[in-house]
């Protein structure tokens, strides 16, 4: 693998967010990260929370040269991002790997838009749940952890990439703590990759959306924040309430609460939850949405 080349391939991303936009309290007004060039024409891939709602996008080569970009797509299931460069790029577009290959203990090699690397090993292929609505199947996590990892590329020792570096997070082994990269993995963006070109989304209905935040404690779900006038706050949901049934349906922690969530219909779905709060039961009654009916759209310039 020529790193050289690699590292051209990748550039630093940097949003301008409205500050009344719905993301812009939780995920902030200007955002920076890294995304990496997938075809010569200058399409860039990245990671979605990173062009959520941005009006404003500048791209910036290894080289220093910065070129405006238009968000292109957003696609929520996965969570990748994809930007068109509105001018020349000039930098080579990097080849996917197939992550269905990629074993644990491979080494890898991590690279974001500011020139930093980080030699790694993938330490794990596994579910993973997000505390925003999100679930993935199998994410790629591994260790070191890249300290910029936000649109970060994940690239294999043939020097194809991998997967778009998400999350930062912290384990516990053996009375230690490190932190780890959680990954999403490139083949994800394969079956969807048209609609996201030609429809700017997945030609699929949507997936009811509650806006809440919930995290699993001890096999609980738990509810840490809902997003206000989403259809959790109108439901009545609350902070601390812990989500016990779906329709009928015991909840088994966190993936398994998403699951049953998504199983009741597309967006615009009513969904029957079971909640204990302060040791009491209660339903509710959740007229779910689509998430992106919250958002603004970008608008190019």
């Amino acid at each position: 693998m020529d790193r050289a080349v690699v590292t051209r391939s990748i550039v630093a991303v940097r949003t301008s967010i409205p500050e009344d936009a719905f993301t812009a309290r939780s995920l902030g007004t200007v955002r920076e990260g890294s995304g990496v060039v997938i075809r010569n024409d200058g399409l860039v891939l990245t990671i979605g929370y990173l062009i959520t709602e941005a009006q404003d996008v500048l791209l910036t080569a290894s080289d220093g040269r910065v070129v405006p970009g238009h968000a292109l797509a957003y696609d929520q299931e996965s969570g990748f991002g994809l930007i068109q460069a509105l001018g020349p790029l000039d930098c080579p577009a990097l080849v996917f790997g197939d992550t269905s290959k990629a074993e644990v203990g491979d080494p890898v090699f991590f690279a974001d838009g500011f020139g930093q690397t980080t030699e790694a090993n993938i330490v794990a292929k596994q579910e993973f749940a997000g505390y925003w609505e999100y679930l993935l199947d199998e994410a790629i996590f591994t260790a070191p952890a890249h300290p910029f990892w936000g649109g970060a590329a994940l690239v294999d020792q043939q020097g194809l990439l991998l997967g778009i570096g998400s999350l930062k997070m912290e384990v516990s082994r053996g009375g230690s703590r490190s932190d780890i990269n959680m990954v999403v993995p490139i083949n994800l963006l394969r079956p969807i990759l048209d609609d996201l070109l030609t429809r700017g989304k997945v030609d699929k209905p949507a997936r009811p959306w509650l806006g809440a935040i919930v995290a699993e404690t001890n096999g609980d779900v738990v509810v840490v924040s809902v997003a206000p006038d989403g259809p959790a706050a109108k439901a009545g949901l609350r902070e601390g309430d812990v989500i016990s049934e779906v329709r009928n349906e015991e909840v088994a922690g966190l993936a398994d609460f998403y699951r049953q969530v998504w199983k009741t219909g597309p967006a615009g779905a009513e969904i029957l939850v079971r909640v204990i709060r302060d040791g009491r039961e209660t339903w509710l009654k959740v007229k779910s949405a689509d998430r992106e009916s919250f958002l603004k759209r970008p608008q190019l310039q």
